[in-house]
């Protein structure tokens, strides 16, 4: 059970929330746990929203986003986004279980994306200090300026998450990964 309550329906949530938390529903066809206890604040559903959509109209693809959100979530020990997105990255973006366990550990099998990560967990691990040779390596794998942007705000979306998680404890209503369990 959530520290604080997680509306059970949309309908049980903030009418400011209704519409946002219907386009959830047409998108994921559910309203996940997580989307309806940040609508405990309208304010704060939009703004994930809002950012979480912007991102999703960039140009880092849809197994990237997945890769980080996936690795950003194990170093930060958050099982509800671990496992959320260990189910979307297996079912939507279409990633292997071999390749879910390297991006666990910060890394990936895939070359350029394994740059990505590398960067993402390094930036979770020094709190946004990074040195020049990060940024180069990322650029020298293949990402533009925007990129390294983008993989930079995937971070932030996803540690948005995983501390609203984490501090409220969200029931998971995924299938469970444990990030603790190794």
């Amino acid at each position: 059970m959530s520290r604080i309550p997680t509306p059970s329906t949309i309908e049980a949530a903030p009418e400011l929330t209704h519409a946002s938390l219907r386009a959830v529903e047409k998108q994921l066809g559910s309203v996940p746990n997580m989307f309806r206890l940040i609508a405990n604040s309208p304010a704060a559903l939009n703004g994930y929203l809002g950012l979480n959509g912007a991102l999703g109209h960039g140009t880092l693809d849809a197994k990237t986003r997945e890769r980080i959100a996936v690795a950003v979530a194990q170093y930060n020990q958050c099982s509800y986004c671990l496992s959320a997105h260990s189910y979307l990255g297996k079912n939507l973006a279409k990633l292997d279980d071999a390749e879910l366990a390297a991006n666990r550990d910060g890394g990936s099998r895939d070359p350029k994306a394994d740059a990505a990560l590398r960067f993402a967990t390094k930036l979770v691990h020094q709190r946004g200090r990074v040195g020049e040779g990060e940024v180069q390596a990322l650029i020298q794998a293949g990402y533009d300026h925007g990129q390294v942007v983008e993989i930079i705000a995937h971070v932030a979306l996803n540690t948005l998450t995983n501390y609203v998680n984490e501090a409220l404890a969200t029931e998971i209503d995924f299938p469970l990964v444990d990030a603790n369990a190794r």
